[in-house]
């Protein structure tokens, strides 16, 4: 299977040599690299720019592997994995003692999903281990859901050895984040996955943890953020007004979309071409409330506008 610099084969042997890769989810791209190698998810750090106790996200091929990486895992964690993997899921579980720390930014829990990405899962399948992967961009910064976008922010092979191309990521946001790891379940970050598909498999309510202490990937209050200025509307007139009060060169209007899965896939894509185009300003109306992906899109978007 060939892809944009490299192969399936070729990010294998890449992670077996303790380089980085990047790999297509249906999420977005991670920057991935063996779970196990203490200097190769140290490499993770140092090219994200990433804080080391900011945690990564461990990326396995079967929920069989769920013993080799997590300790004393809940019945409920056991119905989420099985009910929703491979997914737009990541369970925060007790992280087991083999486990280095330095993934989870020495916290003792571990994030771990199984992505629902044919070539993912081919990657993960031949490597045959985990794969820490965060989204492939310096921290911070907007995620990407292409290819291109992680050759744009990353020289191949000096960065990264291999990035695979998976085409277009079909989600276009990162994974819901449950913490299982207490008996009391709480989503840390809002994705595809609903707190209410959550609270049904479990048959109990679900606690919305997503403030606080940044205690997974995307808690931070600035996350997700071009070079541009975010606006963040919740009407369409209040969107014109702000345009009509700045200089209309400088804007980039964010388009409106027939749905939320459409807005979802598109606004990583927006948020990069208002970069490419050298805008000041980015004007984005916020989908109602709603479970699930507009909940996340709103996230993100509160995110990408925090100063």
């Amino acid at each position: 299977m060939t892809g944009l610099h490299g192969t399936v084969e070729a990010a294998v042997a890449a992670l077996r040599n303790g380089r980085l890769i990047g790999m297509p989810t249906e999420t977005v791209y991670g920057l991935g690299a063996d779970a196990r190698n203490a200097a190769a998810v140290a490499r993770i750090f140092s090219v994200k720019g990433r804080p080391p106790n900011h945690p990564l996200i461990v990326h396995i091929a079967s929920a069989d592997q769920l013993d080799s990486w997590a300790g004393n895992i809940s019945d409920d964690a056991h119905t989420l994995a099985h009910s929703l993997w491979p997914g737009p899921l990541t369970l925060i579980l007790e992280r087991h003692p083999d486990v280095p720390g330095a993934i989870s930014g020495g916290r003792p829990t571990i994030g771990l999903r199984i992505p629902n990405h044919l070539v993912a899962l081919e990657i993960l399948t031949q490597f045959g281990g985990g794969v820490a992967a965060p989204s492939a961009n310096r921290f911070g910064k907007v995620s990407p859901t292409t290819a291109q976008h992680v050759a744009s922010e990353f020289s191949v092979p000096e960065e990264i050895a291999v990035l695979v191309d998976g085409g277009p990521c079909h989600i276009g946001v990162e994974s819901t984040i449950v913490d299982a790891s207490t008996p009391t379940i709480s989503i840390l970050r809002h994705g595809n996955i609903s707190g209410h598909t959550i609270s049904e498999l479990i048959s109990r309510d679900v606690i919305d943890g997503t403030h606080g202490e940044a205690r997974a990937s995307g808690m931070l209050a600035a996350h997700y953020q071009p070079d541009a200025l975010v606006h963040l509307t919740f009407t369409f007139d209040e969107r014109d007004q702000i345009v009509d009060a700045l200089h209309p060169a400088s804007v980039y209007v964010i388009p409106a979309f027939e749905s939320v899965e459409q807005y979802a896939r598109g606004l990583y894509h927006h948020l990069r071409q208002a970069d490419a185009l050298r805008v000041a300003h980015i004007v984005a109306v916020a989908p109602p409330p709603a479970d699930g992906l507009a909940n996340a899109i709103r996230d993100r978007l509160y995110k990408a506008a925090h100063r």
